[in-house]
Formats: structure tokens, sequence, C-alpha cells
């Protein structure tokens, strides 16, 4: 003998509203994860810069932090400001860099180039 089916309630589902808001919610917590990692970089460019660092792997391992967070203006200043530095000691590399953050952003700034180079 069969049962019929029974119909367990099933939870509310999630409005638009109810998933916007946990949308906006976690946007909010990743863009301070952005400036908190913006505001950790800042004082580690200012110093490779200022005490003219030629430490090539920890320039590079910066910049390719600061390429996750170069979308931001103040992220993209620091990546600027290093990539500045580092051209001095190898525009190839640096050049690599900046065709990274234009692959990665799909950027228009064609400059790019032209404000890090010396």
């Amino acid at each position: 003998m069969t049962t019929p089916h029974q119909h367990t309630a099933r939870p509310r589902a999630a409005t638009n509203q109810d998933l916007l808001a946990d949308l906006e919610t976690t946007m909010a917590e990743l863009q301070t994860l952005r400036e908190l990692a913006i505001e950790a970089l800042t004082p580690t460019v200012q110093g490779m810069v200022r005490g003219g660092s030629r430490d090539v792997q920890r320039i590079e391992h910066t910049l390719d932090q600061l390429l996750d967070h170069a979308c931001f203006p103040e992220g993209l200043a620091l990546f600027k400001t290093l990539c500045g530095h580092y051209w001095s000691l190898d525009p190839q590399a640096t050049a690599s860099y900046v065709h990274a953050y234009r692959e990665m952003w799909d950027a228009d700034d064609q400059n790019l180039i032209h404000e890090v180079a010396p």
C-alpha cells in the first residue's frame, strides 16, 4: 500500500530584497577588506620607494598584491608609485606589470606606462 506524499513545509524562499540585502552586506565587507589591505600596503610601498629598495622579489610580491586592489584609486596610486620605482630597476618587468593591470582591469588608460616611466 502506498502512502500519499506528505508535503513538508519548505523554508521560506529568500525574496529578492533579502538576497539584495545579503549581497550589499557582502560587498560592504569586501570593500572594508580592500581598504584594510591598501592601508597595510601603503607603508610597505612608501618604505621601499623612500629607501630605494632594490629587493626585486619583495617589489614584485608587493606589485602582485597591489594588482588585486588596483581597481580602486588608492590601490592604483600605490601600484603606479611602486611601478615608477621599479622602472629604474627593470623597465621590462615593470611593463609586464602594467600589461597585467590592463588585462586584469581592462583599463582604458593607455597612458599608464608613460606615467610610471621617468
